[in-house]
């Protein structure tokens, strides 16, 4: 049995994880984007077997789902496919809000479908990387990388299997979270980043002086602000940001604080207090460095000698996951 994953949205990450799986046995990888260029290059580029412009066509024979979408296109996706999922079918997501996505699957996907939240960080290799789109995937984007995995309650085992398998053939490791504990650590270390970002424009460019300060502008203001322009798009951003608003005022208020700290400091000529603080912050970055590259260095689960598709095929034959139904 040829086992039919779908991507939807095939930019970096949805193409990373297409070229990851080529070569599998007995899967079909297809693709739709609603950008046809950027379709046909991720098929060019062999990250897809096939892409189909239609989208409710592209999911009609699918067994897996991958929504590699901004969080602002998600719902309406969501809306576009629901008639047309098989039972079984099992939908993983990549977006930065998953007590969102999963209450959108709730509402819109039918009964006997699946849904599994995916929160994905790369591994040291790309951490650094700026660029974005399918010209930049890799088949080893993942790899020493690390998904949160959070399954609604009563979702089969054979899906979180799944979603597990998958990421082992990625190369990344996964973790375990439910959504209201990926959305804690995503407010922390996806969204403040890029409001952040945001929030240093929006006090420099409109600042007397600016005409002439752009000019001077180099390494470091490119650094923190290259987390607004290289990441979520503007209203993907504020969707998320506005899902997930008390983890993300919450964050805000943490940072505003130790903005507070610098200032107070700079304020009061304080030379101690504030060398003190920014060889701490230093430090801290180092170490984060340090335990990231660590954590990298801890292998991800080896799969097993069966390939990937085989392992599919056998679980989608038969709908497995209706029989689990029954047994619960």
């Amino acid at each position: 049995m040829t086992v039919q994953i779908t991507i939807i949205g095939l930019g970096q990450v949805g193409s990373s994880i297409g070229l990851a799986l080529a070569g599998q046995k007995n899967i079909k990888r297809v693709g739709h984007d609603k950008d046809f260029e950027i379709a046909r290059a991720s098929h060019k580029a062999g990250a897809v077997d096939e892409i189909k412009f239609n989208l409710p066509a592209s999911v009609s024979a699918a067994n897996v789902v991958i929504l590699s979408l901004p969080l602002s296109e998600i719902r309406d996706t969501l809306g576009y496919i629901a008639k047309d999922l098989q039972e079984g079918t099992v939908i993983l997501d990549t977006a930065p809000a998953k007590t969102t996505v999963a209450s959108w699957v709730s509402e819109q996907i039918p009964q006997g479908c699946y849904y599994i939240g995916l929160s994905p960080a790369v591994g040291m290799d790309y951490l650094h990387g700026i660029e974005l789109g399918v010209g930049s995937a890799r088949a080893d984007f993942f790899n020493n990388g690390l998904f949160l995995v959070n399954a609604p309650l009563g979702t089969p085992e054979a899906a979180v299997t799944l979603a597990t398998d998958l990421m082992d053939l990625l190369g990344a490791r996964s973790i375990f979270t439910d959504s209201v504990e990926a959305d804690g650590l995503l407010a922390a270390t996806h969204l403040l980043p890029q409001l952040a970002g945001a929030a240093l424009l929006d006090a420099t460019v409109s600042q007397p002086g600016w005409t002439e300060a752009r000019k001077l502008a180099a390494r470091p203001y490119a650094t923190v602000t290259a987390a607004m322009a290289y990441h979520d798009e503007a209203k993907s951003l504020s969707d998320a940001a506005l899902a997930n608003s008390v983890n993300t005022v919450r964050m805000i208020d943490s940072y505003i604080g130790s903005l507070i700290k610098i200032r107070d400091r700079v304020t009061n000529s304080d030379s101690e207090g504030l060398t003190t603080l920014l060889e701490e912050a230093v430090r801290s970055r180092d170490l984060w460095l340090n335990e990231r590259a660590k954590t990298d260095g801890e292998a991800a689960r080896v799969p097993d000698s069966e390939s990937f598709g085989n392992k599919l095929s056998r679980l989608f034959v038969g709908n497995l996951f209706a029989r689990e139904k029954k047994k619960k």
